[in-house]
């Protein structure tokens, strides 16, 4: 008599059950892992935009006091360029003669795209004083994040 083999449905549903909790782990984690990885993009962009201002502030004395121009669009006299990004959209705001702030949304525009940043702003201003804001209910606020108001944060519970 020749024995049948194979695997029994008791052992099919072991590996089932420990394939389900290590994606329960792993998909959270992972997904977070990918938003982390997206926040450099506003922080090097806004350190980028901070050299700009100051060095328009060395050749002029003030700084641009027409704001900023959104890439494509090339700047006119008294405005910096700002660069368009992939998941940030970058802007200037009160900006005079002897302040500015420059602000990182996060989000896209365009509402079928990438929504996993949408509710984090990260500022910086002429003082070098930098904040992150997040808006409770949004994607960043149910993912963890929290605001802080000296630093940049970078990971879930307001890490800097």
């Amino acid at each position: 008599m020749q024995r049948q083999a194979g695997f029994t449905l008791i052992e099919l549903m072991i590996t089932m059950v420990v394939l389900a909790i290590l994606a329960a782990i792993a998909i959270p984690s992972y997904t977070d892992y990918v938003r982390r990885g997206k926040i450099p993009e506003a922080t090097s962009n806004l350190q980028a935009m901070k050299t700009k201002m100051e060095q328009y502030f060395q050749d002029n004395r003030t700084y641009p006091l027409n704001g900023c121009a959104q890439a494509p669009t090339a700047p006119t006299a008294g405005q910096i360029q700002v660069p368009l990004l992939q998941h940030f959209t970058l802007s200037c705001a009160n900006v005079t003669g002897t302040t500015y702030q420059i602000i990182a949304t996060g989000g896209v525009a365009n509402p079928t795209g990438d929504q996993s940043m949408v509710g984090i702003v990260f500022t910086i201003d002429q003082s070098n004083s930098r904040t992150t804001t997040v808006t409770s209910g949004t994607a960043m606020g149910k993912a963890g994040y929290i605001g802080a108001t000296n630093c940049w944060v970078t990971r879930k519970g307001g890490t800097c």
